[in-house]
């Protein structure tokens, strides 16, 4: 058996870019996949000059012949993937509910949820031939309906409507699939980084915010569980389970 094959997308910055780092440095084989191609590849550079097995993949979640091209690519170099986290997110305007615009709500759904369910669906053929597959869903502990719903959890007083309703859907399919797929011994799981000091806060305030090398370790080791790991499970990065 052969290193494991993983592939992470979202790779090139932030979380994504440590998930891949710290995969590589446990052996693995990853897949280095973004939509921007010259950062994609800029990114990837940086972790093979440090003798680490990384490899730059094109894939835009929001684009169905990208995905299938990457999938195809993964299966005739390897004819499997072990792991796929699924990290690539963005925030599209952090408005409330009532101020939304449903431009901005449909946009943070095209990559949060509609382009994790055409990624793992395009490569759950691969991941069907591998002897330990894993699904890891970057998500937060903002699209927790039971942590929302409840007023002594500050953080998720904000209302963000978009990003944080994309995150309890993509919360609801990590359950959908993990359900689906247990009896193939494919686990589910997702996970939540906690609040790091990325790109991603669209101008947030980020006083508090962690490193994002530390809001990795969680994916990664979802990642790694064994075989009698758990699945249908959201994990955070303190270790604790959240609810749904």
């Amino acid at each position: 058996m052969t290193s494991k094959i993983v592939l992470v997308t979202g790779g090139n910055r932030g979380i994504g870019n440590h998930i891949v780092s710290q995969l590589a440095r446990q052996g693995a084989h990853v897949y280095l996949a973004a939509r921007d191609a010259s950062r994609g590849r800029a990114a990837a550079d940086v972790l093979t000059d440090q003798n680490l097995e990384v490899e730059f993949i094109h894939l835009d979640v929001t684009d169905a012949a990208s995905v299938a091209a990457a999938a195809a690519r993964v299966d005739e170099a390897n004819g499997r993937l072990d792991v796929l986290v699924n990290n690539a997110a963005i925030t599209s305007g952090l408005e409330p509910a009532s101020a939304m615009t449903t431009e901005n709500l449909r946009r943070t759904y095209e990559t949060n949820v509609f382009g994790v369910a055409t990624v793992t669906n395009a490569f759950l053929p691969l991941l069907r031939r591998s002897p330990a597959p894993r699904i890891v869903n970057v998500s937060s502990g903002m699209g927790s309906i039971s942590m929302i719903a409840d007023p002594d959890v500050e953080l998720t007083k904000l209302n963000q409507a978009a990003y944080q309703s994309s995150k309890a859907a993509l919360n609801a399919l990590t359950v959908l699939y993990a359900n689906e797929l247990r009896d193939e011994g494919v686990k589910v799981n997702a996970v939540c980084p906690g609040y790091r000091a990325t790109r991603l806060n669209g101008g947030l305030p980020t006083p508090g915010a962690g490193h994002p090398a530390d809001g990795a370790r969680v994916a990664v080791k979802m990642a790694m569980i064994d075989d009698d790991g758990p699945t249908a499970q959201f994990l955070g990065d303190n270790g604790a389970i959240y609810p749904w």
